[in-house]
């Protein structure tokens, strides 16, 4: 079964307002929903790992030549105010299930209740080529 990756874009969809000025009830509600969304693709056998990421104002960024001591740097510095706040990785019978787990994940719910049209980036995972001759 091919494994497809979702990648959970925070560009705020249809809702104007920043996660960080919801109500609490409102992230609860957020929060709650993709908890229960993880417990259905479990129990059906299709989730393989689902995690919320940090702020962008926590990551790093690290370049290597391999040779010397890596850079690290603070970011990425967005332009907009769009950001990677979280993943699914699914393993299901077609892409159009992955699709379907997507538009499920896209619909989460904002202030209010009202459904959040995340834009959720939908890319299968590919099998590292073979080395054999």
């Amino acid at each position: 079964m091919p494994k497809f990756m979702l990648l959970q874009n925070y560009d705020g969809g249809d809702c104007l307002v920043p996660m960080n000025e919801w109500a609490p009830k409102d992230v609860t509600a957020h929060i709650d929903f993709q908890h229960t969304l993880n417990k259905q693709l479990e129990a059906s056998g299709e989730l393989v790992d689902a995690q919320g990421l940090a702020w962008p104002e926590a990551a790093k960024i690290v370049r290597s030549d391999g040779v010397g001591a890596p850079a690290v740097t603070d970011g990425p510095f967005l332009e907009g105010k769009e950001f990677l706040a979280g993943y699914r990785m699914v393993d299901v019978e077609s892409e159009a299930r992955a699709l379907e787990i997507a538009a499920m994940s896209s619909a989460s719910p904002g202030p209010d209740g009202v459904p959040m049209r995340l834009s959720i980036e939908v890319r299968q995972v590919m099998g590292a080529p073979t080395t054999d001759g």
